[in-house]
């Protein structure tokens, strides 16, 4: 068994999202592959078993837990696959649902884009609110009004926060202990702390209690949910394209580029790059 390692939403192995990848863990139990993820030591790893015809059956575990999807898990494991056995449509079943990707060269590179499962988003009740502000050392005035707070979901489910500077959004500090217990007893993978620069371009944090990681540098699944709460909310013409840049301020910047189909419910498509560590 090969375990590889790779860094989506970069091609620099020095920015982008580090994930482990087995691109065929036939035989291996939950015990096993939680074991392996623990011992890579990344945020997530990706488990894949051949299906035929290019679909696999995918699990994706954190040293600490399986979790439904993973988005750059599975961009990694997708430019991983394609530059062994070639570029083109795959299929994932994962425990979240099904979602396709799409690998193809891009110069030298590999890139991949995943689509979601049906995005959606539900009010973020003010209890919760409140709470999350108070972990985070976050205060009303800090958010940007345009920009609401919601729950959303595209395979597992984020707080969407946005920030009103980007001031704001680069002094994170936050109670470990305390967004991690709030964040496991309402079921939310990690909080998407958010800030816009323009129409098209936003810039991301993502605290990942959850996972025993403080942040996460690039994180797919959250910028699916973000798309879709964005096209829920009218908060962009669609269809659109908007890019998404996380990582810069823990040092490994990274880029997702997010589509968003005018049909209502439509998965999320989110891209990007991928490089071997």
């Amino acid at each position: 068994m090969e375990i590889l390692r790779y860094a989506a939403f970069s091609t620099d192995p020095k920015g982008g999202n580090p994930a482990g990848v087995v691109l065929d863990a036939t035989g291996l139990d939950s015990a096993a592959m939680l074991r392996i993820a623990a011992d890579v030591g990344y945020s997530e790893t990706a488990f894949l078993v051949a299906r035929g015809g290019g679909r696999f059956g995918v699990r994706y575990f954190s040293p600490l837990a399986e979790v439904p999807f993973c988005g750059h898990a599975t961009i990694a494991a997708a430019v991983a696959y394609a530059e062994r056995h070639g570029t083109g449509p795959l299929v994932f079943d994962t425990p979240a649902g099904t979602v396709e990707v799409l690998t193809a060269h891009a110069g030298d590179t590999v890139t991949a884009t995943l689509t979601s499962v049906a995005p959606r988003t539900a009010p973020l009740p003010e209890d919760d609110l409140a709470e999350l502000l108070a972990a985070l050392g976050w205060t009303a005035e800090d958010l940007d009004p345009a920009l609401p707070p919601r729950i959303a979901f595209a395979g597992v489910w984020h707080p969407v926060i946005a920030a009103g500077s980007r001031a704001r959004l680069a002094d994170l500090d936050y109670d470990f202990a305390a967004l991690g217990e709030l964040m496991a007893r309402r079921g939310w993978t990690t909080v998407d702390l958010v800030w816009r620069e323009s129409a098209e371009v936003f810039h991301a944090r993502n605290p990942f209690p959850p996972g025993g990681v403080v942040e996460d540098p690039a994180t797919g699944a959250a910028a699916a949910a973000f798309g879709g709460y964005l096209r829920e909310l009218g908060l962009v013409d669609t269809p659109a394209t908007v890019t998404v840049h996380q990582g810069a301020d823990m040092g490994r910047p990274s880029l997702l580029t997010v589509g968003i189909g005018a049909g209502e419910g439509t998965g999320i498509a989110v891209s990007g790059g991928g490089v071997a560590l």
